[in-house]
């Protein structure tokens, strides 16, 4: 119990929550400081929005969502599809593919968006998608079956949430179709209730009855690898593995 407790406490210490109490004096001299120059437009308490994590060296990215997102939008406008399917990815990712295509994006949380024409938002689950089987030739999912069966999104909880939804991806993949799909990969294990880790070779027996075209991923040290080999992600903590597909 003490050990458990120690490293609640150490993430609590971590979290932004704590580590926001530090930044206020700067944000509070800032304050001050603006409020004394001229033309300066007043401060209303009321209105203050205080931003305290944005001072730092270089623009922050998230490797795994920025790399996969720039690998999979590539590979579609190559593709160039008439029609796209996402089934629960990043909205912004969508947003841009549904200026070259048209985009039907799946989720059991729709967005609410309008006047796009080219993009159509529609309740769906990753474990029984509303297509036929063998009928869409081009998918993409990323970084989504990872938290399948957790509950995190108020989907139902089941252990084989990944496994399950990997295997619907497949049934309703069309022959010659590319399927884009990503995930964190590494040393499995569960981080409850966020997401699960998959070893690579977890993600290939899933797909078990696709064809892997290319293998792609951004290791534990952020750095973008293309079209690398399964066998350099093993051994990673939280690295991102991108999967291209076909069937």
């Amino acid at each position: 119990m003490s050990k458990f407790y120690s490293r609640w406490k150490k993430q609590l210490i971590r979290s932004k929550v704590l580590s926001g109490l530090y930044r206020y004096p700067s944000y509070f001299r800032d304050w001050y400081r603006y409020s004394r120059m001229e033309d300066a437009e007043p401060i209303r308490l009321r209105d203050t929005y205080p931003c305290l994590f944005e001072k730092t060296a270089s623009t922050g990215v998230d490797s795994h969502y920025f790399y996969q997102h720039v690998w999979a939008f590539e590979k579609i406008v190559m593709q160039n599809p008439p029609f796209h399917v996402d089934v629960g990815s990043n909205v912004d990712f969508v947003g841009m593919v549904s200026a070259f295509t048209d985009v039907q994006f799946v989720d059991i949380r729709p967005m609410q968006v309008n006047n796009l024409p080219k993009l159509e938002s529609k309740y769906g689950t990753i474990l029984d998608l509303p297509y036929e089987d063998n009928s869409i030739q081009s998918i993409s999912c990323l970084h989504v079956a990872e938290h399948i069966g957790l509950g995190r999104y108020g989907d139902p909880l089941d252990p084989q949430g990944t496994q399950k939804a990997a295997a619907e991806l497949s049934r309703c993949l069309a022959p010659g179709g590319c399927l884009y799909f990503s995930l964190p990969v590494g040393k499995p294990r569960l981080c409850f209730n966020a997401h699960r880790i998959h070893s690579p070779e977890q993600i290939l027996d899933y797909f078990k009855d696709l064809k892997l075209v290319e293998f792609s991923g951004t290791n534990d040290k952020k750095e973008f690898l293309r079209k690398t080999g399964i066998e350099q992600f093993t051994d990673t903590r939280y690295a991102c593995g991108m999967f291209l597909f076909t069937k």
